[in-house]
């Protein structure tokens, strides 16, 4: 019998936030699946759209063989093997598929990113940076991209044994290889450290897939570092993912007139720390006292468990919302309702596609 908790998290119109709440109002993935037409309905107001598709118990298994057949397990959000600085991540994955040694990415980690068409000598830069970092204790996360992300990663897996490791996280399948020039280094990866995804095997590596990617390379480390990034690349969502996250963000200054050192430099213009070699890097992670583990940011708050709302309760906050993104903190300010309740708004509307959420917890509809 296939995991009620997998049919949930691949229903459509269940986010990971969405996922969250129901298992927090409803106490497990089987009275949450149940749940759903009636939830819908509410989020509908009357407009009798239909419930969303919950994947069959067959189709589930024909997954789970698949993700068996490559040497893979799954990690619920709420398994301990799960690594715990992502799953204080509001929007962390509901489950990953993970391949290899789930291990490494419970030990201190740092994200090393950086351009896909970098130059040679940061591209040897971010590989002895890798190096260093994983001989000095600290796993070695990124995106197995062309550029930077494949010169950390080979530069982790060249501490061996000794290093602590380093962990791929990829927007396809983990069947799919992209880029296809990347295919060894993502079976080493594999085979020698952890290699994560949220989608499904057989899944494409579809452009709307790696902003989700980025917000669990950001999660999973302690720090970020941009090695060489233009303006607007997708490094540096990364880094804007990892400060919104409450992580270090660092960055390799460059020359005023390489355009790939510009997103850099304006990271350092911003506030971000500038480093220079792994010593940096690992000051800031380190925790001030030696007895923990690691400097991890705050837990988040969970808040009370949804509760039903109200018609009236509903009627309000919907109101309040449009296209325009709002904080929920203000949906629940304006309409003067608990925040148990308008969560459960929020949840009904966008189990029904009328909700959309944003990063910093803003939401509108759709």
């Amino acid at each position: 019998m296939a995991d009620p908790r997998l049919r949930l998290a691949r229903t459509p119109g269940v986010g990971p936030i969405t996922y969250a709440q129901l298992l927090r109002r409803f106490g497990d993935a089987g009275a949450a699946i149940a749940a759903l037409p009636d939830l819908a309905r509410r989020g509908s107001g009357g407009g009798g759209r239909p419930p969303p598709a919950v994947p069959d118990e067959r189709t589930m298994a024909r997954e789970e063989a698949r993700v068996a057949a490559l040497g893979g397990r799954y990690l619920f959000r709420d398994d301990p093997d799960y690594p715990p600085l992502l799953a204080e991540v509001d929007d962390a994955p509901a489950v990953l598929i993970a391949l290899g040694d789930a291990g490494v990415a419970r030990r201190p980690a740092v994200a090393v990113v950086g351009a896909r068409n970098a130059s040679a000598a940061s591209c040897r830069w971010a590989r002895e940076l890798a190096l260093d970092l994983a001989r000095g204790g600290a796993a070695v996360v990124s995106g197995l991209a062309r550029g930077i992300d494949a010169q950390a990663h080979a530069g982790a897996l060249g501490a061996g044994s000794e290093g602590a490791g380093t962990v791929a996280v990829i927007g396809c399948g983990a069947d799919v290889f992209f880029p296809p020039e990347n295919r060894d280094l993502q079976a080493r990866v594999a085979a020698e450290g952890l290699l994560l995804t949220e989608y499904p095997p057989g899944t494409d590596p579809l452009a709307r897939h790696f902003p989700q990617r980025n917000r669990v390379i950001a999660g999973l480390a302690q720090g970020c570092v941009v090695v060489e990034a233009a303006p607007r690349s997708g490094s540096l969502i990364t880094a804007r993912l990892a400060g919104e996250q409450g992580r270090e963000v660092m960055a390799v200054p460059g020359h005023p007139s390489d355009p790939r050192a510009q997103g850099c430099n304006g990271l350092i213009r911003d506030g971000a720390t500038l480093v220079q070699s792994a010593a940096d890097v690992l000051e800031l992670i380190r925790p001030i006292d030696p007895r923990a583990s690691v400097r991890a940011p705050g837990m988040n708050w969970a808040g009370p468990p949804p509760e039903d709302a109200s018609d009236a309760q509903r009627r309000d906050v919907e109101a309040l919302m449009g296209r325009v993104p709002v904080p929920v903190d203000e949906l629940v300010r304006q309409s003067g309702h608990p925040p148990a309740a308008v969560q459960m708004v929020l949840v009904e509307l966008e189990i029904a596609g009328r909700l959309e959420r944003h990063a910093g917890g803003r939401v509108s509809l759709s």
